[in-house]
């Protein structure tokens, strides 16, 4: 069973910058996309990001494309949110999470593997 841990959260100044880590434990982090979810409070988990196995293709949601940015490192079994000018609507935990199948592309938000979460604060 993968585990999955985030870090990286902490609070921070409207217009600042974060960057979130998601190790995953095992030997088959390589295969799978990997994508990164936000819950605020009263509200429901929604998707921010996502890249394909291979890191070749990303996407992201509109409320943060061109401020936030996913990457992985296969090598090192991990993935980024680098999280830049960030607002006080990104507040929230931020999850990340494996996709179902292995060497899927990123058309379908097929995510049941999940992080314990990590906290962002943004202050105005």
């Amino acid at each position: 069973q993968v585990q999955l841990v985030e870090s990286g959260g902490g609070l921070v100044q409207a217009g600042g910058s974060l960057r979130l880590s998601c190790a995953a434990s095992g030997s088959t982090f390589s295969r799978y996309a990997m994508g990164w979810f936000r819950q605020a409070p009263g509200k429901e988990r929604e998707f921010v990001a996502a890249v394909k196995w291979n890191g070749e293709d990303t996407r992201y949601a509109d409320s943060v494309n061109g401020r936030f940015t996913i990457s992985r490192d296969n090598a090192k079994n991990t993935v980024y949110l680098q999280m830049d000018n960030l607002k006080p609507e990104d507040t929230a935990v931020y999850y990340c999470a494996r996709h179902d199948l292995m060497y899927s592309d990123l058309s379908h938000l097929h995510y049941s593997t999940w992080g314990q979460g990590t906290q962002v604060t943004v202050s105005s």
